[in-house]
C-alpha cells in the first residue's frame, strides 16, 4: 500500500511539473516571437472585452424587448447570468488560487501591460467565451457562431501576447465562461418547458 501511494504521489507530481514546465515553454515561445507593432492591436482587444462581453446579453434582452419576443428576453436573462455566473466562478478562483502573473514569477517574460491581481484564471477570457457562447446559443447560425468564437480566441491569445497569463489560465476562462453560459441557456430551458405543463 505504502509503494502504491508512492507511485501515486510521484505521478502526480511529475505531472504537475510536466504540465507547469509545459504553460512556461509556450508562453516563453509566445514572447520570443511576440513583434511589439501589434502589442497595441491586442491591448485594445483586451480593453474592448468587458463592454463587448456586457453588451450582448443586454442586446439580445434588448431586442427582446423591442419585438415583444418573451423567448428571446429570456435567452438575454439567461446570458447575463451566465456571464454574473461565470465572472463571480472567475473571482473566487482567483482569490482561491492567487496564482502569481507569468512576469511576476519569469523576469524573462516582458508584459506589453502590468496587471497585478492574481493570474488564474483570466477574467477577460471568461468574459470573452461567455458572451461567444450567448450569442451563438441565440443565434444559431454559423456566420454567427464562427465569428463570435474567432473573437473570443483572439482575445484568449492577447492575454498571452500581453504577457500577463500562462495558457492554462486562458484553458480554464474559455472553459468557466462556455460552460456557465452553457449551464445557464440549459437551465432557462428546463424552466420554461416545466412551465409549460
Amino acid at each position: 500500500m505504502k509503494n502504491l501511494i508512492t507511485i501515486i504521489f510521484s505521478f502526480l507530481l511529475s505531472s504537475h511539473l510536466f504540465a507547469q514546465n509545459l504553460d512556461i515553454d509556450i508562453l516563453k515561445d509566445i514572447q520570443t516571437n511576440r513583434t511589439q507593432n501589434s502589442d497595441r492591436t491586442f491591448e485594445n482587444f483586451s480593453k474592448a472585452t468587458y463592454p463587448i462581453s456586457a453588451a450582448i446579453p443586454i442586446g439580445i434582452l434588448g431586442v427582446g424587448l423591442i419585438k415583444k419576443d418573451k423567448d428571446l428576453q429570456r435567452q438575454g436573462i439567461a446570458a447575463g447570468a451566465g456571464m454574473v455566473v461565470s465572472l463571480g466562478t472567475s473571482y473566487i478562483l482567483k482569490k482561491i488560487v492567487d496564482r502569481p502573473r507569468p512576469f511576476q514569477k519569469y523576469p524573462f517574460i516582458h508584459p506589453a501591460i502590468v496587471e497585478t491581481d492574481p493570474s488564474f484564471p483570466s477574467g477577460h477570457t471568461t468574459a470573452a467565451f461567455a458572451a461567444a457562447t450567448s450569442l451563438s446559443l441565440t443565434a444559431r447560425k454559423w456566420y454567427v457562431t464562427i465569428p463570435a468564437f474567432l473573437w473570443a480566441g483572439t482575445v484568449a491569445y492577447s492575454r498571452l501576447h500581453l504577457g500577463v497569463h500562462y495558457p492554462t489560465d486562458v484553458l480554464a476562462g474559455a472553459l468557466i465562461g462556455a460552460g456557465s453560459t452553457w449551464a445557464s441557456y440549459k437551465i432557462n430551458r428546463w424552466l420554461q418547458k416545466k412551465r409549460q405543463h
